[in-house]
């Protein structure tokens, strides 16, 4: 039979994913590693699909060079080595393997918990030196110890379970999650600052978001128990560094087991240098099974792509004809970034989300839409691990209701999309609808009515409507060198105050302190930057 589509390995993958590529009769295969950006900017024009694991980066520049791409296949869960961007608006499907480090992270996570309580790295050292000074390295039973798990997906889950089994108490904090869906799975459900008082180790299972960039800090460390231990297997970036070091060198914090570093390799990070410190080379997927589970499971998926037997675990794209896609496109973009603009804004713990669409939208299937705004919402919370197919799945796995309605009735705008999101006792509103059939705009946010670009970098500042509150905003972010690009406001009288929001659209992120001065304004209730 006729080979039809080619498909390039530039990554390692496994013999059981090769395999399933090679035994498709109408698919052949080139297996080309190690190469160069100029290299594969010379060979990709020719291939249907690429299927990378972490080495290889497809840039822009490549992705334009591959007229013929359609798929391309990670065989892993990060993205971040491809340019979702370039590929999108090429057309092409990005899809990653999110389940298959599962069990193979959180059994390293307990390697590392056991390591860290027995002392077992140092000791190992300790007698290949040929000493035997045992009271050197007395350790800690895990039985009866109080285990705080942050982040509560699929693989803090694994962690807890194992956990149980050695006698653990477990605590987790997850605000995205519903309590009741965790009093089957012998935990506790607290807040954050209670997990940390409590604790004797702490292990991290979030993605890094904005949100999540160096959630353990100094001030985190301060709240922690004395003597508390920490486990990241997650991501570099979730710890600062130098806010642990010192932690460990004043002894409040007893040592770290760290697979992950804000800069990889480390180099000569201090860290490294304390005994009370284990580290591992990023081996959370490093297991025999899990890399034979995603190259599987990536090769599948891409054959079903090209073959057009279905899309799974598609990041940038939901399954549609290339019409289809070109019309809905836009409204895609604004669903997904109104999903976003909620979880940035309001945070909380969602329950329900009330997706309403209006006029001419209608007129299309409203599923992938619907599918856009959940994905939206889940994103800032879950990261990379979040896309089209399994975000009903992650709303489900929440507790997250989602109900989607439509009215063919104009209403304060000719077309339109409305979520509304119930969060314990608040709803929240934001609506978006299109200018010129092609611009995302954000018209309403709760009672605010305005004209908002939902585009990069967002700074969205709730003030009492007072003289100089907008000047006062200009001068403070000017001073910084924050450059203004659009701004719009909308007013709303309560009572006799007046409040307004102001939805800045800026050139670079708004700093962190600089978004600390912006609240200490008198007149500003608050302020958030949103990223897009």
């Amino acid at each position: 039979m006729k080979t039809n589509y080619k498909v390039l390995v530039s990554d390692p993958l496994g013999n059981g994913g090769l395999s399933i590529l090679k035994k498709e009769p109408r698919i052949g295969v080139d297996v080309k590693t190690g190469l160069g950006e100029s290299e594969l900017k010379e060979i990709v024009a020719k291939y249907d699909a690429i299927v990378v694991r972490s080495s290889t980066h497809l840039t822009k520049e490549i992705i334009q060079k591959a007229k013929r791409l359609k798929v391309i296949g990670r065989a892993g869960v990060g993205v971040d080595n491809v340019d979702l961007e370039a590929a999108t608006k090429q057309g092409v499907i990005v899809m990653n393997t999110p389940e298959g480090n599962t069990i193979s992270t959180s059994e390293h996570t307990m390697s590392l918990l056991l390591a860290l309580a027995r002392n077992i790295p140092q000791a190992h050292a300790h007698v290949r030196e040929g000493e035997w000074k045992r009271s050197k390295f007395i350790g800690t039973e895990l039985h009866g110890k109080v285990l705080g798990v942050i982040g509560f997906g699929r693989i803090g889950r694994e962690v807890a379970m194992r956990a149980n089994a050695f006698g653990m108490r477990v605590l987790a904090y997850d605000p995205f999650i519903a309590k009741e869906n965790l009093r089957q799975l012998g935990v506790e459900f607290t807040d954050l600052d209670s997990l940390l008082k409590a604790a004797d180790f702490v292990t991290l299972h979030v993605p890094l978001t904005d949100a999540t960039q160096n959630m353990i800090n100094e001030k985190i460390l301060r709240i922690m128990k004395r003597g508390v231990s920490i486990i990241n297997c997650a991501r570099g970036g979730l710890v600062d560094e130098e806010a642990l070091y010192q932690a460990i060198k004043s002894g409040h914090v007893r040592g770290a087991a760290l697979d992950v570093f804000e800069k990889e390799p480390p180099g000569k990070n201090a860290l490294l240098q304390l005994d009370q410190v284990i580290a591992t080379p990023h081996l959370g997927a490093a297991t025999q099974e899990a890399q034979e589970s995603v190259g599987i499971s990536v090769a599948q998926q891409v054959i079903d792509a090209l073959l057009e037997r279905g899309i799974r675990n598609a990041v940038n794209l939901p399954s549609l004809d290339f019409e289809t896609m070109r019309l809905l496109k836009p409204w895609l973009t604004l669903a997904e970034r109104i999903g976003s603009m909620h979880a940035q804004l309001f945070g909380g713990s969602f329950r329900k989300v009330s997706i309403r669409y209006g006029g001419e939208v209608t007129s299309f299937n409203l599923a992938p839409l619907t599918l856009a705004v959940v994905k939206g919402l889940l994103t800032p919370i879950c990261g990379e691990t979040v896309n089209y197919v399994n975000a009903p799945a992650l709303a489900r796995e929440r507790g997250i209701v989602v109900n989607e309605s439509k009215t063919t009735q104009a209403e304060e705008f000719t077309t339109f999309i409305s979520v509304q999101v119930t969060m314990d006792h608040q709803k929240n509103l934001i609506v978006g609808t299109l200018f010129g059939n092609q611009d995302p705009r954000v018209v309403r946010i709760n009672e605010f009515f305005l004209d908002a670009t939902p585009k990069g970098f967002v700074l969205v500042i709730h003030n009492e409507d007072k003289p100089g509150v907008v000047g006062g905003v200009g001068t403070i972010l000017g001073k910084n060198k924050v450059n203004i690009a659009e701004m719009t406001l909308g007013r709303v009288t309560k009572g006799k105050k007046t409040f307004a929001m102001t939805v800045i659209n800026t050139d670079q992120t708004v700093p962190a302190k600089v978004l600390k001065e912006l609240k200490a304004f008198r007149p500003i209730i608050d302020a958030k930057v949103i990223k897009f």
